[in-house]
């Protein structure tokens, strides 16, 4: 076996569980945003128009992190929740939105959506 391949593994296996971890919400976090969306949050999908089109969460706008518009999400002080398809846009627009002086909850993936919604039940 060459002597690359070994550290190629290890390093995309590094890659794999650092993205993995970074998707992950707790059952607290999941509890926090599934009472954020009953008290009247605003769910945000963050991905693109077109990814938007093909399937989101029931109820959440669209708004591409390239394309953030803070001033479309009325006012400050209703939390807003954020989502895309990794949890990597859904974190940089949870950053843009707190600089802009809201409070967000950072879904991260949409597939965590399901866990909220188990969270509700």
């Amino acid at each position: 076996m060459d002597s690359w391949i070994v550290p190629l593994v290890i390093v995309l296996t590094l890659l794999l569980a650092w993205k993995f971890a970074g998707s992950y919400r707790s059952p607290k976090q999941l509890q926090a945003i599934a009472e954020a969306l009953r008290g009247g949050a605003s769910l945000v999908d963050v991905r693109t128009e077109m990814e938007f089109a093909s399937g989101h969460l029931p109820g959440a706008i669209n708004m591409p992190v390239g394309s953030l518009q803070p001033g479309r999400l009325g006012d400050k002080g209703t939390p807003v929740v954020v989502y895309c398809a990794s949890g990597s846009r859904s974190a940089h627009a949870a950053r843009t939105l707190r600089k802009a002086g809201f409070t967000v909850l950072d879904l991260g993936p949409m597939l965590n959506g399901s866990k909220v919604q188990q969270q509700a039940s």
